[in-house]
């Protein structure tokens, strides 16, 4: 069946698609207001999820920022060779290492909070508080209802 304005296509109904692309562009530009900082977007989560709760251990920071393992390694690897975040080995378990961020990584979230809060208002903007509490209790939801799906296959 053809796609009109009485029959919409499939991807114009479709959560996951819109929210990949929003999601997609809201990065382009948090990517873009961060470039004079050196820092990627999933680079700067880890690194704030690292500050908010210093010595956590590689897994629970990949959880926190919702990453696989291999990718929270990597960007682990970039923060510390920026001397953003350091490694410490773990008293009870030497195969494991506690991160915390430095000075200079502190310095930076500093610095870039604020872009992180523009970027989210000016994209939200138009939204009053009701409905931006709601876009977040309804993103949750879903988040949730993935989480049950993903736990069951």
């Amino acid at each position: 069946m053809a796609k009109s304005p009485d029959n919409p296509g499939i991807l114009d109904r479709s959560a996951g698609f819109m929210m990949g692309v929003t999601s997609r562009k809201l990065s382009q530009v948090f990517t873009q207001r961060l470039r004079l900082y050196d820092i990627t977007p999933e680079q700067w989560m880890v690194l704030y999820c690292i500050q908010e709760r210093d010595g956590m251990i590689q897994k629970e920071i990949a959880q926190r920022a919702c990453k696989d393992k291999p990718t929270t390694t990597r960007i682990l690897d970039v923060l510390e060779s920026k001397q953003w975040i350091t490694k410490q080995t773990g008293k009870s378990d030497r195969r494991s290492f506690l991160v915390y961020a430095t000075d200079k990584g502190r310095e930076l979230i500093s610095q870039t909070e604020g872009i992180e809060i523009k970027t989210v208002k000016d994209a939200t903007s138009g939204l009053s508080e009701a409905e931006y509490d709601q876009l977040l209790s309804l993103l949750r939801r879903i988040g949730d209802n993935i989480d049950h799906l993903t736990e069951k296959e």
